[in-house]
């Protein structure tokens, strides 16, 4: 993340959107055949002890042992489950992911948790549920949900045995089923060699073959043209296409060969990310991009002896510390795109990112972390065998680690164009510019959001439950995703546009001020019949003005300035908005001569949107009283001193 001088207090930044820039930083660090001389043996990376060597695991698992065994205690009796052919054609039906993914998941956390019980315990206990889980996950046509293989060539929910297709659950997959035959398959051999012969082949039909073989994975990025994204996808699924290759490749020529395409796809990735760092995905993809990110750049050093590392690049210093800068507190993150409101981020994948680019800041926030979670730190990561084991590593170390959130007053991010700022009186400000076509995009250009004291005021919702409609040309139906439902204006009674050429310009930063402004107009299309648009926010010790400077072309509707916000508006009294929630209280001051103020309450039916905001939230809506071709309205908003009692 860039930090800005007080020296140099004025940014103004006028850049295009999807600023790829071809740093190539892994490809630059070595050739194939570089590649081939940087990698070394399996047993001089891999730290784990293996399955036979207990006193070695006695000492790895520590205290967690007997955790571990407990989890997987209650799968001895497992019933494995199905995932049958109506299971994958419901998302083609109604739209619906879980009826594939819920018996799926199931089982995967099933499988996760016996073979990390056993590598704990060591006793031959929880094989035989193992074998079955092996056994039936190498049984599955695909290990690609039903809303990702619309991939295949016949665009259908329903797996074609003709075509191997790689997602992000095939890729975890191949890589937990990696590691799995990587400690277990000799005692696996000594049931019946069939079975570990069985999942090496599955292994290498899936993932092995068809990452080499093709290139037209969209997310491996090969075919890259401007304007393309290139998201979390992308070191997600190549972290664990490289996990397979490092642990099932035995030719030293074919892996240097895997090896270096995985860095020519990631490359791709870090290009597309812009310089500061930010996560344009959310905090809540923070774990799969930036995070998954460093588990790809992890395995390559570890099996390199640190020759083929990036972590001494700043970018990715920068990408890191994004997660922590977007905490709030409390649980409560900042929520761009189809980011949840509550989250933070893996404390251990954190704090080992913390350590790898020396980043204090990211490690004592991952230690905040286990404190919020009171002490508790998550092991077992489901699919996601790498994480689950780094874990179990790092577990002690993140223990002792000191809890701090970070201290700086603000944030800056100025080519991804999302800004921080927070008070010694509790306010926490963050604002966008950007543009509609960004990774998980909502129409958003100029939103903002508010807190005080730890609470939300000022809200983006964030995202439902994901279906069929999320990711398809109805995406734009869905309110989460429309502007007229985030804080901003509908100007003309017109609400903003998806498409990279819809963006903010003008985009101005002032840390001596504490003012972020950017003029929103070129994210309404022509039937808004704006000229300009500027929408500025000041924030101080003891208020936040919001400003909005206007120029329309022509007079249609009138404009209507709309607020999300938690608590249930009380308009009583005009030109005052009242917000009460948890404790807290803020006031938010109009011009009632300008505007007539209602209140929208909606219901939250969706139940990922429920558990973090309860049964309903609002939008307030201002209707501007008197149209005019160009105008100012203002919007301060304070604490309540009299409801807080202060």
């Amino acid at each position: 993340m860039l930090r800005v001088s007080l020296l140099f207090v004025l940014f103004f930044i006028a850049l295009t959107v999807n600023a790829y820039e071809k740093r190539n930083l892994l490809q630059k660090k070595a050739t194939v055949d570089q590649v081939k001389a940087s990698l070394v043996s399996k047993a001089s990376w891999i730290k784990y002890p293996a399955y036979a060597n207990r006193n070695g695991w006695d000492a790895f698992t520590g205290s967690l042992k007997d955790e571990l065994i407990k989890e997987g205690e209650a799968y001895l009796n497992y019933t494995w489950k199905v995932v049958t052919a109506s299971d994958y054609l419901e998302y083609e039906r109604s739209g619906s992911r879980v009826a594939m993914e819920n018996p799926f998941g199931a089982n995967n956390i099933a499988l996760s948790r016996l073979v990390f019980a056993e590598l704990a315990e060591g006793k031959g206990r929880f094989m035989n549920q193992i074998i079955n889980g092996v056994w039936q996950t190498c049984e599955m046509s695909s290990w690609v949900l039903s809303a990702h293989l619309g991939a295949q060539k016949t665009k259908r929910s329903l797996p074609d045995y003709r075509e191997e297709i790689i997602d992000l659950t095939s890729a975890d997959m191949g890589s937990f089923l990696s590691w799995t035959w990587y400690f277990l398959h000799d005692e696996f051999d000594k049931v019946n060699p069939v079975i570990a012969a069985k999942l090496r082949t599955n292994i290498q039909k899936r993932i092995l073959e068809p990452y080499m073989q093709r290139s037209d994975y969209w997310w491996q990025a090969f075919n890259y043209k401007t304007g393309v994204l290139v998201n979390n996808w992308n070191p997600w699924c190549n972290s664990n296409v490289l996990t397979c290759f490092l642990l099932l490749e035995e030719d030293d020529t074919k892996l240097a060969a895997a090896v270096h395409r995985t860095m020519q796809s990631v490359d791709h990735f870090i290009n597309y990310v812009q310089a500061d760092g930010a996560c344009e995905e959310g905090p809540s993809y923070w774990g799969h991009a930036a995070g998954k990110l460093y588990d790809y750049l992890q395995l390559l050093s570890n099996a390199s002896n640190g020759k083929l590392s990036i972590f001494h690049e700043p970018m990715i210093k920068h990408m890191g510390e994004y997660i922590a800068r977007s905490y709030v507190g409390n649980g409560w993150v900042v929520n761009f795109a189809d980011a949840s409101a509550k989250g933070g981020g893996d404390a251990g994948v954190v704090y080992r990112y913390g350590k790898a680019v020396n980043s204090t800041e990211m490690q004592a926030f991952a230690a905040y972390l286990v404190q919020a979670n009171k002490g508790k730190v998550e092991i077992n990561a489901s699919r996601d065998f790498f994480r689950s084991i780094e874990n179990i590593s790092s577990y002690k170390d993140l223990l002792g680690t000191k809890p701090s959130l970070p201290t700086a007053n603000y944030s800056w991010y100025p080519q991804t164009q999302f800004c921080y700022m927070k008070t010694n009186t509790g306010f926490f400000f963050a604002g966008k510019a950007g543009f509609n076509n960004e990774s998980h995009n909502h129409n958003d250009v100029g939103t903002f959001s508010f807190y005080v004291n730890e609470v939300p005021m000022f809200i983006d919702a964030g995202v439902g439950t994901y279906t069929r409609q999320t990711f398809s040309s109805e995406r734009y139906t869905i309110w989460t995703m429309q502007s007229n439902y985030h804080n901003l204006p509908m100007i003309n009674n017109k609400p903003q546009q998806f498409g990279a050429q819809y963006k903010a310009k003008d985009v101005l930063f002032d840390a001596k001020k504490n003012l972020f402004s950017a003029d929103i107009s070129n994210a309404y299309n022509k039937e808004a019949a704006v000229k300009k648009w500027i929408r500025s926010y000041t924030l101080s010790t003891n208020q936040l003005i919001i400003d909005d400077a206007f120029e329309l072309t022509e007079l249609k509707e009138a404009n209507q300035i709309n607020f999300m916000t938690w608590a249930k508006p009380d308009i009583s009294k005009a030109g005052i908005v009242l917000l009460e929630k948890e404790g807290q209280s803020v006031k938010m001051q109009y011009d009632a001569t300008q505007f007539d103020a209602t209140i929208e309450t909606i219901p939250q039916t969706d139940q990922r949107l429920s558990r973090v905001w309860g049964s309903e939230i609002y939008r307030l809506s201002l209707t501007a009283k008197k149209q005019q071709l160009k105008g100012r309205y203002k919007f301060v908003i304070t604490k309540n001193e009299s409801l807080n009692g202060k």
